[in-house]
């Protein structure tokens, strides 16, 4: 196997080093693991039925912790489906004609068949020149992966992984289970912390780990409290941490709720329809990732109030490849109870699919 080069180590040292502070929370949390379990509950605990009922409360949410971060971590980003992908000779035309209208043609056929309804800054099909294809709507380009990551929220280091579409679930139960994990650990090693200070506990090891185990897990807490709150209120408002430093631009302009169906609908799309799984690091998120309905308050006056194609794809599945079938039946409930993806509406407040849509200039985004 020939050598890889310079880059290619480059790039190996690179993927090891992302790794570290995954590596520390580990740690981190076999160390916490050992301190609490061992050294309060079974070493400093007299009581019998306090140390029972701390264990099996401590193991309940370090069971959830563990299971939500390693989903976190271990969950591939979902990329476009292979509609979104230029095909051979779209490619060959993007690379031999100068830009100008010949690349916003090429980008306008390749479109129109697509769910997408958001632009860029300037009213451009959204275009990846790294991954080669039309973006889908809330998709982005992540320079750590190097990948399109669909529905991207951000890239955290804390578990080497982007955050998106196929795990951001994973990533909120991953917050609420740990900030419950150092709450807990907090309230139930108070006591014994107030002690250490008071001189009130036999001069052993387990006094020390008892100290450093309130002191991490209160200042856990307090950032965790704040990042969980955060995400929350995106939750609520259906926005993506990248959506709410820069508004998704439509058509018709910049629209900061575009994608808000209110507060019940937004969260049935990141945790599902059934509230059994809501609690648990089970995907249960709604719909595919490509394409999502959007509520947009301003109706672009170009586009029709039945969106082009639909019709025509509702009576001939068979001609178009995406979207031929309606959204699976968990993403239509979305719309409305009974609304399904080949209905339209007339009203400009209510909750619209992706539409087709032509290029205005091509814009290479990345």
């Amino acid at each position: 196997m020939a050598p890889s080069g310079p880059g290619g180590v480059r790039r190996r040292c690179r993927r090891v080093l992302y790794w570290i502070p995954v590596v520390f929370i580990s740690l981190l949390l076999g160390w916490c693991y050992y301190a609490y379990a061992i050294q309060l509950c079974i070493v400093s605990m007299e009581n019998i039925g306090e140390q029972v009922v701390c264990l099996m409360a401590y193991h309940l949410l370090f069971a959830m912790f563990v299971w939500s971060y390693w989903k976190t971590i271990f969950t591939l980003p979902m990329n476009p489906s292979k509609e979104f992908h230029l095909s051979y000779a779209e490619k060959e035309l993007l690379e031999r004609e100068p830009r100008g209208e010949a690349h916003q043609e090429v980008l306008r056929r390749a479109a129109k068949d697509l769910p997408i309804y958001t632009r860029t800054m300037s009213g451009a099909i959204r275009y990846c020149d790294r991954c080669r294809l039309i973006k889908p709507d809330r998709c982005h380009h992540c320079s750590v992966c190097d990948k399109c990551i669909l529905k991207m929220d951000h890239h955290c280091p804390w578990v080497n992984n982007c955050v998106g579409f196929s795990n951001y679930k994973f990533f909120l139960l991953f917050l609420a289970y740990s900030l419950l994990y150092c709450l807990f650990i907090a309230a139930t090693d108070l006591q014994y912390f107030i002690r250490f200070w008071t001189n009130g506990l036999p001069d052993t090891q387990a006094k020390f780990h008892i100290m450093f185990l309130f002191f991490a897990a209160a200042m856990f807490s307090v950032s965790l409290s704040s990042l969980f709150g955060y995400h929350c209120w995106l939750v609520s408002k259906n926005k993506s941490t990248l959506e709410a430093f820069r508004n998704p631009v439509f058509r018709h302009g910049t629209d900061k709720n575009g994608f808000s169906l209110g507060f019940s609908k937004n969260m049935r799309q990141v945790f599902g329809d059934e509230k059994k799984y809501w609690l648990l690091p089970i995907f249960s998120s709604q719909g595919d990732g490509c394409s999502f309905p959007t509520c947009l308050v301003n109706q672009d006056p170009e586009q029709p109030s039945t969106p082009a194609g639909l019709n025509s794809t509702a009576k001939n599945p068979e001609n178009h490849q995406f979207p031929a079938k309606p959204l699976r039946e968990s993403q239509s409930h979305l719309l409305t109870d009974s609304q399904t993806w080949t209905e339209n509406s007339s009203n400009s407040g209510r909750c619209k699919a992706g539409m087709s849509n032509p290029a205005l200039t091509m814009e290479n985004e990345t």
